[in-house]
C-alpha cells in the first residue's frame, strides 16, 4: 500500500511538473510576442533645447545663491512668454533643425536607419528646416557608403539645407558622405580626406603548394575573378584589378567634383588625409567649428531635435550585440 502511494505521488509530481513547464513556455511565448509588438522599430525624437536648458539650470542652481537663482528663473519664464506671444501674433513657427548621428563602420550598417530618418524628414520638413549630420566615419565598402551618401542627396534634392559636422573623422567613404552637404564644419584636429580606393587580400597559394594541396578555380568570363586567396595570381589579373581601382577612384573624384567643383582634385585626391585646419586651407571643409558650438549658436532662435531610429532586437540579438561590443572594446 505504501509503495503504491509513493508511486502515485511521483506520478502526480511528474504530471504537475510537465503542466507547469508547458504553462511556463506558453507564458514566455506570449510575453515575447507582446514584447516584439510593443518594441517595433520606431523614431525617437529628443528636444535638445530642453536638454541644454536643463544643463544650464543644474549649473546655475549649484553656483548661485537661491534668491539669484529664483530671479533668473522668473526672468527666463517672462522671456519665454514674451517670445511665445510674439510668435502667436506673427503666426510663424520657429525654425527647426534636426540632428542625426551617424557612426560609421566598414559596411556603413547605420545606412538602414538613415534611410528611415531621411524618409520621415522628407514627409514632415517645411520651408526653412535644416539638418545637421554629426558624422564619424573612417570609410569602408564603396557600395555601402555610396548608398549612405545617396540618402543624404535626397535631402538636398528637396531643398533642405544640410550641414555635416566632423568632430573626429570623415575619411574615404566618410568624406564621400560629407561632401554632399551644403556646408562641412570640422574640429581643428578632425581627420578629413583619404580620397582614394584600396583593395588587399592575402594569398595562400605557395603554402598550399608546399603541402601538396591543389586548388582549382573555374570561371566563365575573362575577368570573373581577378585575384584569389588560394590560387596562383597572374600579372594580367593584377593589372585588371588596378584598372578597376582606378575606375572606382575616378567615380569617387567625379562625385566630389559635382558637389565641390572648386577643389583641386589633383592635390587632394591622393589618398592622403588632413586635420581640420589643413582641410580648411585645401577647401575640403568650410569652417573650423565643433558640432556643439554649431548647436549652441542656434539654441535661442531655433528648435533643435535629435532624431534617431530605434531598431527592435530580440533578447538573443541584444545579448550577441552586447558581447560583440564588449569584445571590440577589449581589442582596442
Amino acid at each position: 500500500m505504501t509503495a503504491a502511494l509513493i508511486d502515485y505521488g511521483l506520478f502526480l509530481a511528474k504530471t504537475l511538473t510537465l503542466f507547469l513547464g508547458i504553462g511556463l513556455l506558453v507564458a514566455l511565448a506570449v510575453r515575447a510576442r507582446r514584447s516584439d509588438q510593443a518594441g517595433a522599430d520606431h523614431l525617437e525624437v529628443t528636444h535638445l533645447n530642453d536638454h541644454y536648458r536643463d544643463l544650464a539650470h543644474q549649473l546655475r542652481q549649484a553656483s548661485r545663491p537661491d534668491k539669484a537663482y529664483r530671479r533668473s528663473l522668473k526672468a527666463e519664464r517672462q522671456a519665454d512668454k514674451a517670445r511665445e506671444k510674439a510668435q502667436a501674433k506673427t503666426q510663424e513657427d520657429r525654425a527647426r533643425l534636426f540632428v542625426i548621428d551617424f557612426q560609421g563602420d566598414i559596411k556603413a550598417t547605420e545606412s538602414a536607419a538613415l534611410r528611415e530618418i531621411v524618409s520621415a524628414l522628407l514627409l514632415e520638413a517645411q520651408a526653412g528646416d535644416q539638418v545637421l549630420l554629426r558624422l564619424e566615419n573612417a570609410g569602408g565598402l564603396v557600395t555601402e557608403h555610396g548608398l549612405a551618401a545617396s540618402q543624404l542627396t535626397r535631402l538636398r534634392a528637396k531643398g533642405i539645407r544640410l550641414t555635416v559636422a566632423v568632430d573626429k573623422v570623415a575619411a574615404s567613404g566618410g568624406y564621400l558622405m560629407a561632401v554632399v552637404a551644403d556646408q562641412i564644419i570640422a574640429a581643428p584636429f578632425a581627420v578629413v580626406g583619404s580620397i582614394g580606393v584600396v583593395a588587399q587580400l592575402p594569398n595562400f597559394h605557395r603554402v598550399l603548394e608546399r603541402h601538396g594541396v591543389d586548388f582549382e578555380l573555374h570561371t566563365a568570363g575573362d575577368y570573373k575573378r581577378t585575384l584569389t586567396l588560394f590560387g596562383e595570381n597572374t600579372d594580367a589579373g593584377r593589372e585588371k584589378l588596378r584598372q578597376q581601382l582606378e575606375e572606382t577612384h575616378g567615380l569617387f573624384k567625379d562625385f566630389i567634383h559635382e558637389y565641390r567643383p572648386g577643389l583641386d582634385l589633383a592635390r587632394v585626391a591622393t589618398g592622403e588625409y588632413w586635420h581640420g585646419t589643413q582641410a580648411l586651407a585645401l577647401g575640403l571643409i568650410d569652417a573650423i567649428q565643433t558640432s556643439d558650438d554649431f548647436l549652441l549658436a542656434l539654441v535661442e532662435q531655433t528648435d533643435l531635435y535629435r532624431v534617431s531610429y530605434a531598431v527592435h532586437k530580440r533578447p538573443l540579438e541584444r545579448l550577441l550585440a552586447a558581447m560583440t561590443q564588449a569584445a571590440r572594446q577589449r581589442l582596442r
